[in-house]
């Protein structure tokens, strides 16, 4: 009896041991996720975070590019500023316009393309990587080889829309006030459907083959795979590509500024561009910080907006 208490405490001794060793090697991961995220934590806030609150804090200040240090408390003048110029809706009207569009068509094309690499034709691996092709390219190399291409005199654009009779004379893509946003929507599409198709193709083999052999048995059509099989499998892959594709085109200044600089007649200009120029071109800088805090806000609203939908979605279902 004796040796059997003996025996007991000694389990209970090593479970005690064992239950400290699980707790210290927890410990220890602890540190080493911490160890790994603390660089990039940091570095996200050097190079995000601390910008973003010292613009922020310009937004309420009369600052001058050729006087950085002199800040005049101007008793939120900036702010009533924006909100009443016409300018600014002007510019948060071409913004929306340009993301709904490019979205909307990335997301129609994205998941057309990923449908098509994810049936059963031939060089699919080689058509996989040829797409991927437009990604690669760095966005400033994009906008200067499609203003070649929509080059007004010896465009290849032109010249194939002529060449087929769609149009009689050259059109002036980027000069015209009403062709000019279509342009950079057409380049930004090129650019950008590669990471909405490649994603969405990830999205759809990692649909289990089963369900399809399911909904087939019970005579499911082409069709109503699609519709109850295939899209509700890829809402999670739809809602993060979209969100991201959003982010994206919402803060896009590359191709804007490379290919029409915000014309012609201001017909180009987004609030990236007029955040710019009013920063750099007119030298105010407290007015830029306000525009771009106006900015942040708005994007942040669109994003909870667009998260909130997705989430009644899913309650409805």
């Amino acid at each position: 009896m004796k040796n059997d208490v003996e025996v007991s405490k000694g389990d209970g001794l090593a479970y005690k041991l064992n239950n400290r060793k699980g707790l210290t090697e927890k410990t220890k991961d602890k540190f080493f996720l911490i160890s790994i995220l603390l660089p990039a934590a940091l570095l996200l806030c050097f190079t995000i975070g601390i910008p973003i609150v010292k613009s922020l804090y310009m937004s309420f200040f009369d600052v001058k590019l050729l006087s950085m240090n002199d800040y005049t408390w101007n008793q939120f003048a900036n702010y009533k500023k924006v909100i009443t110029d016409p300018e600014f809706f002007h510019s948060t009207y071409i913004t929306f316009k340009y993301v709904i569009i490019v979205v909307l068509l990335q997301f129609a094309f994205g998941l057309l393309l990923a449908l098509i690499l994810n049936s059963n034709i031939r060089f699919r691996r080689f058509l996989r990587t040829v797409v991927l092709l437009p990604w690669i390219v760095p966005t400033i190399v994009t906008a200067l080889l499609w203003m070649w291409l929509f080059q007004p005199q010896y465009g290849l654009i032109n010249y194939v829309l002529q060449s087929l009779n769609i149009i009689n004379e050259p059109n002036q893509w980027l000069q015209s006030i009403d062709l000019a946003l279509p342009a950079i929507i057409v380049t930004a599409l090129w650019r950008q459907l590669p990471f909405m198709s490649t994603m969405l193709l990830a999205g759809l083999q990692g649909i289990p083959e089963q369900l399809y052999e399911a909904a087939k048995i019970d005579g499911a059509s082409k069709l109503q795979l699609f519709w109850h099989v295939t899209l509700p499998m890829l809402k999670g892959t739809i809602k993060t590509v979209s969100l991201i594709a959003i982010i994206e085109n919402f803060k896009m200044f590359p191709l804007f500024w490379i290919m029409t600089g915000g014309g012609p007649l201001d017909s180009t200009t987004t609030l990236a561009i007029l955040s710019y120029e009013t920063a750099f071109t007119d030298l105010d800088l407290g007015l830029g910080a306000t525009i771009g805090a106006i900015w942040l806000v708005i994007m942040l609203v669109v994003a909870w907006l667009y998260n909130m939908m997705f989430k009644l979605g899913s309650n409805k279902v």
